[in-house]
Formats: C-alpha cells, structure tokens, sequence
C-alpha cells in the first residue's frame, strides 16, 4: 500500500507530535485550528496507510549504554541477509543495513562500557556463521541524532 501524498495539515500534526510525542488531540487540535476529531481521523488515516507511526523513543545514555559502535562486516559463505538477520537478534544491536561499498554489512550497536567491546566482538558477532571480516569504530561524540525516519 502506498502511502497517501500528505497535505499542510498531515504534515503540522506530525511535526507536533515530533516536537512532542506527548500532545494530545486537544493539544494539537487547538494548535491547528481544528477540532480533536478531525485530528484523531488525521492520526488514524496516517497510521493505516503507515505513512507515520508513534513510537517511544529511549536515550542511550539514560539506559546506561555509553558506548556506541558502528560494526562494518563482510560476510562469506551466507547471504548478507540472513546474516544479518542472525545479527539483529542480538538486543546490543540497534539497526543493521545491507551495504552496497566495502561492506556487506553495517550496524549500529550500544554496550554499557568498555569492557564489553571485546567479548561483543569476539564471541558474539565473530561467533555467527558467515560473519568473515569486521571493522569496528567507535563513536566519540553525537553531533545530530534524530529519530525521524524522513524528514517532511
């Protein structure tokens, strides 16, 4: 299903809700001059076309993971992606793509401190079949993190 083109006000009612997941539809319906049912059909409608959805989103630091690890992987012998379905169930693991480049593989993973990097690595990722090369950095600093899958 294709998702629906979104018009100016589709587009101010997630805006606000990006600003603050917590808005109600009164909240939102006063900001936009509408009413609170027209704004909850809005929501319905954009949900069910899965042209948005709400979702909490949880701070790295305040669930005490403090390192974050950008993992490049090359596999061998296995499809990239059932690696790296294999890869995503691990709960450190917070996205996984498939690359076109130097890569096979990509991930993004949170571990609490430094002293999980190397059994991480090592006995979890290595230890996954297919999994033949990786390269590990290490991030120092966030400069722009957002969650929003696409900007409007």
């Amino acid at each position: 299903m294709t998702p629906p083109p979104l018009d100016a006000l589709d587009t101010s009612i997630i805006e606000i809700l990006r600003t603050n997941g917590r808005a109600t539809n009164q909240d939102i319906a006063k900001q936009l001059s509408v009413t609170a049912a027209t704004v909850s059909a809005r929501l319905q409608k954009l949900e069910d076309s899965r042209a948005m959805r709400v979702v909490a989103v949880t701070d790295f630091s305040a669930l005490g993971y403090n390192i974050i690890i950008v993992l490049g992987v090359k596999v061998w012998g296995r499809s990239a992606q059932d690696v790296g379905r294999d890869l995503a169930a691990f709960p450190e693991v917070l996205s996984v793509n498939i690359m076109n480049g130097a890569h096979d593989l990509e991930l993004l993973v949170a571990l609490h401190d430094f002293s999980e990097i190397q059994n991480f690595l090592y006995d979890h990722i290595a230890g996954i079949e297919g999994v033949a090369h990786l390269e590990s950095g290490i991030a120092v600093d966030i400069v722009k993190y957002e969650f929003n899958v696409a900007p409007l």
